[in-house]
């Protein structure tokens, strides 16, 4: 019997038989061992997106997995590879696509939201969205490719150069590893984060952080920066005050990233932009490229990816588990272990 985590309705969810169709020509068949829960997979439980998902659904798309079977006309792919996923199924005729941006395809199937995603005991996918992994990482830390890759591209997109200074405005997973990334690429980075909890964790890792409740941000940034402002700044709060923050940082010409994503409009400061020639990007989902380097960067251990995981749970947990995520301060990234076989379904 297969199992799969599945969205009822806002804030249900059951463990309950599925059915997965087996692969067809170009298609393979994955054993999901791992699969992370993100602040996505969190709106379609509030049932804020159930405008776009479908219910029943199977959610989940940070993963890592082994392929099981193959279909006809799949090559240079085996059972037994291990692999994760990049979600994303573009129609390559739109007009978004046609200039070369699939990753924002007008009519993007993000596999896990739009279309059944990794949190089940088999699924399958076309074999164009594998990423192979490489055998000496292990598959719970391979889980954490996906959000990493979304770092990649962010400070990609940001263009953060060496010797530069970042701030990240929000302290949570992908803020976390949006630091890790942007020093990695030789930038000097503050974090700002109101949870002790994820503070702490941040300086564990070796990151210097900021309490916006309790630190006078524009005399640290004044001090740090030589009263000229950061050079660039990651909006990863989906807060009013995180908007604020990010603007009020950048010194001229400096770059803001925007990365949350904000159910609602937000105030801007324009006369900030006008003044100090500011920049702002919008930064979404990434291509093959960023997927790649978040490869390389989890298994050489530049995102440390233990440190990161707070929790493992079975399939059968995943509920409780998506609740302890409302929370948010004193946890990071749950998975759910996809592969135990003893799992009972909700009846």
């Amino acid at each position: 019997m297969t199992l799969a985590v599945r969205y009822l309705a806002a804030r249900t969810l059951d463990t309950a038989p599925a059915e997965n169709p087996p692969p067809g020509p170009g298609q393979v068949e994955i054993a999901p061992a791992y699969v992370g829960i993100c602040g996505t997979d969190l709106h379609i439980f509030h049932g804020d997106m159930d405008a776009r998902v479908a219910a029943p659904a199977v959610l989940g798309h940070e993963m890592s997995g082994r392929i099981v079977r193959v279909g006809a006309g799949v090559e240079d792919w085996s059972p037994g590879d291990a692999v994760t996923v990049m979600p994303l199924r573009w129609d390559d005729t739109c007009p978004a696509c046609r200039a070369g941006h699939q990753h924002i395809c007008q009519h993007l199937d993000f596999i896990g939201i739009d279309s059944p995603g990794a949190m089940q005991q088999r699924w399958t996918v076309p074999a164009t969205t594998l990423v192979r992994l490489p055998g000496s990482l292990p598959l719970d830390h391979a889980a954490l490719v996906e959000p990493t890759a979304v770092a990649v591209h962010d400070v990609g997109r940001a263009q953060v150069r060496a010797d530069e200074k970042a701030v990240v405005v929000g302290g949570g997973p992908v803020g976390i590893l949006i630091a890790l990334v942007a020093r990695a690429a030789g930038a000097e980075v503050r974090v700002v984060e109101l949870s002790p909890h994820r503070r702490r964790l941040a300086e564990k890792l070796g990151l210097t952080t900021w309490d916006p409740a309790a630190d006078d941000l524009p005399e640290l940034v004044g001090e740090w920066t030589g009263d000229a402002g950061a050079d660039v700044a990651f909006e990863v709060s989906g807060a009013q005050g995180g908007v604020d923050t990010a603007v009020d940082v950048l010194g001229v010409r400096g770059r803001l990233c925007l990365v949350a994503i904000h159910p609602r409009p937000r105030e801007v400061n324009l006369h900030r932009f006008f003044w100090r020639e500011l920049t702002l990007v919008g930064a979404r989902l990434y291509d093959r490229t960023d997927f790649e380097r978040a490869v390389t960067l989890v298994a050489d251990g530049t995102v440390p990816a233990e440190q990161l995981i707070s929790k493992v749970v079975p399939m059968a947990q995943a509920p409780d588990a998506f609740e302890a995520l409302e929370g948010g301060g004193d946890v990071m990234k749950i998975l759910v272990d996809c592969t135990d076989d003893s799992q009972g379904a909700d009846q």
